[in-house]
């Protein structure tokens, strides 16, 4: 069983940055790969970004460039840094782990067994 809590949304102007946290509960963290997803009001859940076991990561063609995905094994947190923020970035991101990702490489929610509650992220034009 993994718990994850999410932290670190808020509200930023556009252009800005945040630093979104996932921290894990858990003493085998760093076998789980972990994913990034955000769902917007009345859209569907979407991946953001991803970061395998080994630390291969995968970006949403729409956020490649301006966010970027880390793990600290360590420290059972992955990380997502969001620079350059846009109003349609607004959402609330979920964090998400997998013990075995399937043939999306994490890049679908329905390779995830574990979620996270979630924290709203808002990005005012």
């Amino acid at each position: 069983q993994v718990q994850l809590v999410e932290s670190g949304g808020g509200l930023v102007q556009a252009g800005g940055s945040l630093r979104l946290s996932c921290a894990a509960s858990g003493r085998t963290f760093s076998r789980y790969g972990m994913g990034w997803f955000r769902q917007a009001p009345g859209k569907e859940r979407e991946f953001v970004a991803a970061i395998s076991a080994s630390g291969s990561t995968y970006y949403a063609v729409s956020v490649k460039d301006r966010f970027t995905v880390a793990r600290d094994n360590a420290k059972t947190t992955v990380y997502l840094q969001m620079n350059s923020l846009k109003p349609e970035d607004t959402a609330i991101y979920y964090c998400a782990a997998a013990l075995r990702w399937g043939i999306r490489r994490g890049q679908s929610e329905y390779e995830y067994d574990y979620w996270g509650q979630g924290t709203q992220v808002t990005v005012s034009s």
